[in-house]
């Protein structure tokens, strides 16, 4: 999988609540990991920003639009430290 911080997420990272299981893929947008929710009991998919995009306040009206995605109202927003 390429990586866009040179550091790709482990499974069993932990992101706040979800435990990363694998990496489903990453681009230009951001890297996407099948995770698992204990809360919910099921699996969710975990985009993780590079800070270049997640700082940028002209890219995250483009992620709001992207069609065909189910969303959560809450994003969980992490400085990666």
């Amino acid at each position: 999988m390429r990586t866009l911080n040179a550091v790709a997420l482990a499974p069993g990272t932990r992101l706040g609540p979800y435990e990363v299981l694998t990496p489903l893929g990453a681009g230009g947008m951001g890297e996407v990991y099948r995770a698992r929710d204990p809360r919910l009991g099921r699996d969710v998919a975990i985009k993780v920003l590079p800070p270049g995009i997640a700082d940028n306040p002209r890219c995250v009206p483009l992620l709001d639009r992207r069609p065909g995605e189910r969303r959560v109202p809450v994003r969980d927003i992490s400085s990666g430290s």
